[in-house]
């Protein structure tokens, strides 16, 4: 399941243990053609957290994570950011290159 967070839960969500972040905004194309690919991601990956993070609301926080484009994937193992994957991908993609970052 992808949770939906905001700046002011951001820090106490994602400190620990391992977290995938997704930025997107409701109007981007891209965005909603992820989302199904993300909650089907999350559902086979029970030991990762998975959140959302809307760019138009918490346009502080992209900015700290230097979200330039999205959809844009922060990974982040304890806290700490390990990269970011930007744009689209399909699900295998998408699922090995967050594997191989945690």
């Amino acid at each position: 399941m992808v949770k939906k967070i905001n700046s002011a839960e951001f820090k106490s969500e994602t400190g620990k243990g391992c977290a995938v972040v997704d930025f997107s905004a409701v109007w981007c194309g891209p965005c909603k053609m992820l989302a199904p690919v993300l909650e089907e991601v999350s559902e086979e990956m029970s030991d990762v957290n998975f959140y959302n993070v809307d760019v138009d609301e918490n346009q502080d926080l992209a900015a700290e994570y230097g979200i330039m484009n999205i959809p844009a994937i922060l990974v982040l193992k304890d806290g700490v950011k390990q990269d970011i994957l930007v744009g689209f991908k399909p699900k295998e993609t998408l699922e090995s290159e967050i594997k191989a970052l945690l």
